[in-house]
């Protein structure tokens, strides 16, 4: 796939909490030489010039392996566009030892992915860590990385799902902008090509020369392996140096880029005129490489900038009602980079008015300094990020990536290390140098007799920045933690506070002294929940919009100095929050939860702007045709009346309420329903038992509302087979959507069987019966699949298959799904399938359980159903049970082509 970031690429955030580590003696295992070790990750060098990083990580049950290849789309030639990406695709097709990749990653129950971006292209998979699936994974990626087939026969499909993405990034306003911007700030420079490539070039790129280009970069002297994870490191070495050793190095020479994008000599302009509900306005500045010195007051001076809903533009733009929302991004690369400001825009409001907000905001800073809490608040949000990010090897071990690209990965601690120490000085100069009219990218061309270029500076050398670099101390490891079902039952410890609340603790030794906490509640009944559903869904969004003691900048600074990473929201009915952080913020960042929870201040400046921003949002969606053609299937699964809790409005629906929405409404609501007697709370990590539990009676005891609970069922209802069609005019990509119910609940006798049947219908990795046929055999869509969704409490469950495509295309997607259907109800499952999907099911529950941010929900839910891990245990005792015969029993009893509702949303004109 492709990537856009609305982020910073290398950015992700983390801010960690180490000291400068020492570099152990230079090591070698057989023909591996170790070249470097910075703060636990270890590179090592094989005579055939692949680099090697290892990041072991005990916490883990799992192994990430990536491989990094350093190639991208700036490497591509004339007619060549978008080849990096197409040849990303082909890499899944296979190779002589591994001949059907997409099946071997979901019967290993990986989580895999491949991306491709301007200076490198990666492709990873996370999954449980056995000696099975990393001598697998390590055989399958040294295979791909020179044997890969890359065969005609595999293009002529996969050309056909390209472009089908290609047309989907044509539907988004947001990307189509960008896409304009960056083509007319770049005149020489691939970066002004998107990584997706031109329409002709993918249509018309031969094998020969994509072939070409496979032999060129995909070798090992191009590439990083990089494993990380729960494994011991002598035997890693022995595996790769068993595999990737066994490459000879080859002969060819890559001859190293020259292309210099030129000083701009005048703001430049660019208008695109589409079909659309929302406006956007943005501007664009060259900045350095994300090696260079300067990068890290760039990174501060962007957050300062941009950053909701305490930066400058938020502020000028946001507040005064010039635009609905606002952002900013960095694209950090190797060569000459770019700064990015954006906002969105009612496409009633003035758009002159509002750019001329938005240039005075990011280009008088020498008449508004950057002032030192300025820059004290956006590098504690973007050093949080990072000291999160560094709690997870495997998050780090794809963040490498980008820094590869860059040119040395160890370019992400010199990087931080800038951070901490840049100063408002520093930030001042950059944006004085770099945010001017003569840098700026708006897409309009303007003739001036005075031009003031700004020369980019370069980064001569990467190595002497990091030849010496020895890093910091590593952060706390952690303990090996196993995520059986019984182990986290005898480690989970359930309680009842005071108020009712009920709470699961599962203590242990995290990496980082991490800690992540899953809070839900449930309030009202079905009579006083009638008619509420905006009402819901608005106090959910407007709770961290300020408190009694706290602001809604004053919260974000507050949790940004905590290192926390909070969510709050809620529904008509309930209310949910997650957060992250570590043990000696817990207590501090639970006493702010509390104070938001429990005394919202809803300010009526805040309620205006919530009111803005959702009405664009919908807007926006009125003609994109997957938001069409999904929010139709929730409507689908919910056949109740207009003000039933549990009915999903229209796009049109939720503009009228949200009208007549009153900030009355939002407070009244809050007072009768929030409460903490049916709320359940679970804490996993590293955290202090008493003090937690202190914590948690502040937030819960003496919390009572008006209105009492009662759940509200949703019985099974055959659902009618009516077809529903919308038409987009003007949309290069359509979506289509099958949608029935089935009289199964997660403890009916047949839920198993009806899980692992929707697995191999459309779940797994490219692997699935619908992603084959759509994908892989017919070419016709990027993403097809299927989804089982069952309720825990009422015997009902939503089966639905999705497929995006060409409008033209949408009927041949249609009879291929009937088609499939079909065949499974007459051939049934075949016995290698079934085993396959049950390895790969089960393999990635466990995945799932090892992941504390999934365990801490699971641990949640239990609490509201009164369960343990045990009912997940029997659960999957009865999926590895199954037989073929059980599947197609269970499948032929529920399933019926003609008992599924058709969506399709797309340019009806286009339809053949």
């Amino acid at each position: 796939m492709t990537i856009i970031h609305k982020k910073r690429l290398s950015g992700i955030a983390t801010a960690l909490i180490l000291t400068l580590g020492t570099l152990g003696p230079i090591q070698a295992y057989a023909d591996i030489q170790k070249v470097t070790e910075v703060e636990g990750i270890s590179e090592y060098r094989l005579d055939n010039g692949l680099k090697v990083l290892l990041f072991p990580d005990p916490t883990k049950e799992t192994v990430t392996v990536n491989v990094t290849y350093h190639v991208g789309s700036k490497h591509e030639n004339y007619g060549e566009t978008g080849m990096a990406h197409l040849l990303e695709h082909l890499v899944f097709k296979g190779s002589p030892k591994h001949k059907d990749i997409p099946a071997e990653l979901s019967s290993h129950g990986a989580r895999p992915n491949g991306t491709t971006w301007t200076d490198r292209t990666n492709y990873f998979e996370t999954f449980a860590a056995t000696e099975e699936n990393i001598d697998w994974a390590l055989s399958m990626e040294s295979d791909r990385m020179v044997n890969s087939f890359i065969a005609k026969k595999d293009l002529d499909s996969e050309m056909t799902v390209v472009r089908n993405e290609f047309e989907r990034g044509e539907n988004s306003p947001f990307r189509i902008t960008l896409q304009r911007m960056l083509g007319s700030a770049f005149e020489w420079h691939n970066y002004g090509k998107t990584t997706i490539g031109a329409r002709s070039d993918l249509e018309n790129v031969s094998i020969e020369r994509l072939q070409d280009f496979y032999r060129k970069y995909y070798q090992p002297d191009n590439a990083t392996l990089i494993v990380a994870g729960k494994f011991e490191p002598k035997e890693m070495l022995t595996k790769i140096e068993n595999t990737f050793g066994a490459i000879p190095k080859p002969n060819r020479t890559i001859e190293p880029l020259y292309t210099i994008e030129p000083a701009q000599d005048g703001e430049r302009q660019v208008t695109v005129r589409r079909v659309g509900d929302v406006q956007l306005l943005g501007t664009i500045y060259h900045v350095p490489p994300g090696a260079h010195e300067d990068f890290a007051a760039i990174d501060v001076l962007g957050e300062v900038l941009s950053a909701t809903p305490n930066g400058r533009l938020h502020k000028s733009l946001v507040e005064n009602k010039l635009a609905t929302s606002v952002f900013g991004m960095n694209f950090q690369w190797q060569d000459p980079g770019v700064a990015i400001f954006l906002a969105e825009l009612d496409k009633r409001a003035d758009i002159d008015k509002a750019q001329a907000a938005m240039l005075q905001t990011l280009e008088s800073v020498n008449t508004t300094p950057i002032t030192d809490k300025e820059v004290e608040i956006a590098k504690q949000t973007l050093l949080k990020n990072l000291t999160l990010a560094f709690n997870s090897s495997e998050r780090i071990a794809l963040e490498l990536s980008e820094w590869l690209g860059m040119g040395d990965w160890r370019l992400l601690f010199l990087n931080r290390d800038r951070l901490e120490q840049v100063t408002a000085a520093d930030v001042q100069r950059a944006a004085e140098y770099y945010f001017t009219q003569n840098n700026r990218t708006l897409g309009r061309f303007i003739p001036t007799d005075k031009p003031a270029r700004v020369e980019i500076p370069l980064v001569a050398d990467v190595d002497a920045l990091v030849k010496d670099y020895k890093g910091r101390e590593q952060v706390a490891q952690g303990e090996a933690f196993d995520p059986s079902h019984g182990n986290i039952d005898e480690r989970t410890e359930t309680l009842t506070l005071e108020s009712g609340t009920e709470v699961s603790l599962l203590a242990k030794k995290t990496r980082g002294e991490a800690v992540v906490v899953r809070l839900s509640g449930q309030f009202g009944d079905l009579r006083s929940l009638t008619g509420k559903n905006a009402v819901g869904e608005a106090v959910g969004d407007m709770l961290m919009r300020g408190s009694g003691k706290y602001s809604r900048e004053q919260i974000k600074e507050e949790l940004d100095k905590l290192q926390a990473s909070v969510s709050v929201g809620a529904n008509n009915g309930n209310l949910f929050v997650s957060l992250e952080t570590t043990k000696a913020n817990l207590q501090p960042v639970l006493a702010i939860i509390t104070d938001v929870l429990r005394n919202p201040s809803f300010p009526e400046k805040e309620f205006d702007l919530y009111k803005d921003e959702v009405k664009v949002a919908i807007e926006q969606n009125l003609q994109d045709p997957q938001s069409l053609a999904f929010n139709a299937l929730n409507r689908h699964q919910a056949p109740y009346g207009k003000d039933d809790p549990r009915y999903t409005g229209s796009f049109e629906e939720q503009l009228a309420e949200l009208d007549k929405l009153t900030l009355k409404q939002v407070k009244r609501y809050h007072a009768d329903f929030f409460n903490s007697k049916q709320m359940q709370v679970a804490v996993i990590g590293d955290f202090d038992k008493d003090a937690t539990l202190a914590s948690l009676k502040s937030l819960t005891d003496g919390w009572k509302s008006k209105q009492s609970y009662q759940r509200i069922p949703s019985p099974y209802v055959k659902l009618d087979n009516k077809p529903v069609v919308f038409n987009t005019p003007d949309k290069e990509n359509a979506t289509f959507v099958a949608s029935m119910s089935v009289p199964v609940g997660d403890m009916s006798a047949d839920a198993p069987a009806m899980v692992l049947s929707n697995y191999i219908l459309g779940g797994g990795f490219l692997s699935s019966r619908l992603a084959t046929r759509l994908r892989q055999q017919d070419g016709l869509s990027y993403g097809a699949g299927s989804f089982f969704s069952m309720n825990s409490e009422d015997e009902r469950a939503a089966l639905a298959a999705y497929a995006i495509c060409a409008p033209q295309n949408l009927a041949k997607v249609e009879m291929g799904f009937k088609e499939e259907i079909a065949r499974l109800l007459k051939d049934g499952f075949t016995a290698e399938e079934v085993e396959a999907a049950k390895s790969g099911l089960l393999q990635g529950r466990k995945v799932s359980r090892s992941q504390d941010k999934e365990l801490v929900r699971t641990l949640a839910g239990n609490l509201k159903l009164d369960r343990t891990m045990n009912f997940d245990k029997a659960f999957e005792d009865k999926l590895a049970a199954l037989t073929a015969e059980d599947l197609n029993k269970a499948f032929r009893k529920y399933v019926k082509v003609d008992d599924f509702a058709l969506i399709r949303a797309g340019d009806q004109s286009k339809v053949e």
